[in-house]
């Protein structure tokens, strides 16, 4: 067994807890919001629970990848219509396109959810889950989530401990940064609308990169996979754009509420 305090070790490490920051930032985010479901006094619980049993469930997730990394990336099936569409799908591709089209249809469904309530105030009251459904949904997101970062991981190094040791600090890491993100999205709920949004362009990140791996081609055109480059940018400019928006919006209910006051 390599030992992990090697200098080659340690320096992996440091990169794969930085990975898993990165790459776990989308997890962070559906967790906060799929905990907002369970009722108020269970959240926390919730969330450590889930992150908890994730975090055990990714450590059996990483020596299945390692003793089958070779059949992740075999074809398991293949279909064609010449002209029209192809592709050949591999495990690893699955995942990626189900958890995708799964993660899409939970933002848009959330999105539509709050156009439809007429107080968003009574919001979290509508959409009641039980603690075992948050739990589990939490969990296997996780999993979906932590598939890219595990293979990923791999390609930098095999050694089990260090891959295992930067599992079991990311999480810590989500543990409590997740209240965190939590009470945040709580207290200013315009940024819940724009993490949905963030979580439906991950939905897509996702299903282009499993289409890219399982080489589907639409009429001779190939499915390219999202950059994280263009992902990380797009959610920058959102940001970017909702901050000033609001702050413009806010300056302009200012004016009017002055306006209104020297009328009266």
């Amino acid at each position: 067994m390599e030992s992990l305090f090697q200098l080659d070790n340690l320096f992996t490490l440091l990169m794969l807890i930085a990975l898993q920051a990165v790459l776990g930032f989308d997890n962070l985010l559906y967790i906060s919001i799929e905990s907002s479901k369970a009722p108020e006094n269970r959240q926390r619980f919730v969330r450590r629970m889930g992150i908890g049993l994730a975090i055990v469930f990714r450590l059996v997730l990483m020596f299945v990848v390692l003793g089958l990394i070779n059949r992740f990336t075999q074809p398991l099936f293949g279909f064609g219509w010449a002209g029209v569409i192809e592709g050949s799908f591999t495990f690893h591709s699955l995942v990626s396109m189900l958890g995708g089209g799964f993660i899409m249809y939970t933002a848009t469904r959330e999105i539509m959810h709050l156009l439809a309530v007429d107080h968003v105030e009574e919001l979290g009251d509508t959409r009641k889950r039980s603690v075992a459904t948050v739990i589990t949904w939490i969990v296997v997101m996780n999993l979906v989530f932590s598939f890219d970062s595990l293979l990923s991981a791999i390609a930098l190094t095999e050694v089990v401990w260090v891959i295992a040791t930067a599992i079991l600090i990311s999480g810590a890491l989500m543990v409590i940064l997740a209240d965190h993100v939590s009470v945040f999205l709580k207290q200013n709920r315009m940024f819940e609308v724009i993490g949905l949004f963030i979580l439906f362009i991950v939905g897509i990140l996702l299903i282009t990169e499993g289409g890219h791996l399982a080489h589907l081609e639409f009429f001779n055109f190939k499915v390219e996979a999202m950059s994280k480059a263009s992902f990380y940018f797009v959610i920058f400019v959102m940001v970017i754009v909702s901050t000033v928006q609001t702050r413009y919006r806010n300056k302009l209910e200012a004016l009017r509420a002055k306006e209104h006051a020297a009328q009266a």
